[in-house]
């Protein structure tokens, strides 16, 4: 399920600031030198606040790395589902498109992504995905059981979105997706 934008609310100013501060001095640093390459040191000197500081709000460069992608990904979901409350084809099709395009440009904008920062990204997005659909199917009443539908379709959008990104030569993301859909939807037609 999505966070609730009120729990985001009560976070005081100043951690927000400073949070925002880390995440933007993450992100540049990513795309100059990759998650390899990127030290704690880095993050702080960059975002220009303390390494102690930079403790209080993540335990390492890994779940700093967990919690950027989370946020960036919630924007790119927040982004396409108009009406993410409740599983609806149009919704899916808005999912499949918002997680091919997240990887492409996570994967053009980041230097030398590394098979450690591929499966962070994965495990990270694959959290997601699964609470967003699992969240949905609640949401139709269902008494059948929603974990495995769940995981396909997650299994199935991450996978597809993975092999799209690392497409050499990409077709259109639309015509993508409508080759795609009908493959994820399938396992989530009882739903509709």
């Amino acid at each position: 399920m999505l966070p609730n934008p009120k729990d985001q609310e009560k976070l005081d100013p100043r951690v927000k600031r400073t949070r925002g501060l880390i995440l933007q001095a993450f992100g540049d640093l990513l795309a100059e030198k990759g998650f390899e390459a990127v030290f704690v040191q880095d993050v702080t000197d960059k975002a220009q606040v303390n390494r102690a500081t930079f403790y209080a709000h993540f335990e390492d460069k890994y779940k700093l790395l967990d919690y950027w992608i989370d946020q960036m990904f919630l924007q790119e979901i927040e982004k396409r589902l108009l009406d993410a409350c409740q599983y609806k084809p149009e919704n899916l099709r808005n999912l499949i498109l918002a997680v091919c395009e997240f990887l492409s440009r996570l994967h053009s904008d980041c230097a030398q992504p590394h098979q450690q920062f591929e499966s962070l990204v994965e495990g990270a997005i694959k959290n997601r995905l699964f609470e967003l659909l699992t969240h949905w199917l609640k949401q139709t009443g269902t008494k059948i059981s929603i974990e495995i539908p769940a995981t396909v379709a997650t299994w199935a959008i991450y996978g597809l979105a993975s092999y799209y990104s690392h497409l050499k030569k990409r077709p259109a993301l639309e015509k993508f997706v409508d080759e795609a859909f009908p493959m994820v939807a399938v396992n989530l037609e009882q739903f509709a």
